[in-house]
């Protein structure tokens, strides 16, 4: 099976690569199997290297997603609302790219529209693209933004990113109740503090 060339979405800073074959693939599954101390033949493992990889499948598929293109039907019919629209508690699933753990957590997105507004659940699909990746927490929040931005040209956006990485829940310092947050903003909301406190009170974490 010849290899794949998977070009990556815009805003992602990752280059083409080529991606190895599902056999390719599923070897090197059987390899951290045995690096881990088992045998990857035994009857309880022998379906593994095929089970990682269809979840690797779900678990990154944000990159063969456009975030761009989710955002590409907008709206101007708004009768002159020219306020707030808040997205609260948008779950987000993530993987850490310095140890492939999982991080979770929760997402509050906010942008002041001019002329265009986008359907709510664009603004979900846009966290989802991203957090199925191999990502930082800082990294999301800034392209979660910049997307909005780019797509909308909003007077401002507003992102905030509340997580917990496994990476440091179960492994290394071992501390599972800590969680990080994560914040970026743009336009009016980076130089207005007063909307700034709004975002945080209307999302309950002022």
């Amino acid at each position: 099976m010849s290899n794949e060339i998977i070009k990556k979405p815009a805003l992602s800073a990752v280059p083409v690569i080529k991606r190895p074959s599902p056999e390719q693939a599923m070897e090197a599954v059987r390899t951290l199997i045995a690096w881990a101390g088992d045998d990857p033949n035994r009857e309880g493992l022998k379906d593994t290297p095929k089970r990682v990889i269809n979840a690797y499948k779900e678990w990154f598929r944000g990159y063969d997603m456009d975030p761009e293109a989710e955002l590409s039907r907008r709206f101007n019919d708004v009768s002159g609302y020219d306020d707030m629209v808040i997205l609260r508690e948008i779950d987000v699933e993530s993987h850490c790219e310095h140890h492939m753990a999982p991080f979770l957590g929760k997402a509050y997105v906010a942008y002041l529209p001019t002329e265009d507004v986008v359907g709510i659940s664009k603004l979900a699909k846009v966290v989802e693209i991203f957090a199925k990746r191999l990502q930082t927490q800082e990294t999301m929040t800034a392209q979660i933004a910049d997307a909005i931005d780019t797509a909308l040209k909003p007077r401002g956006s507003a992102v905030m990113i509340d997580a917990v990485h496994q990476c440091m829940s179960t492994r290394g310092v071992h501390h599972p109740d800590v969680s990080t947050i994560t914040t970026q903003f743009t336009g009016e909301f980076k130089t207005n503090p007063h909307l700034q406190d709004r975002f945080l009170k209307l999302i309950g974490k002022s």
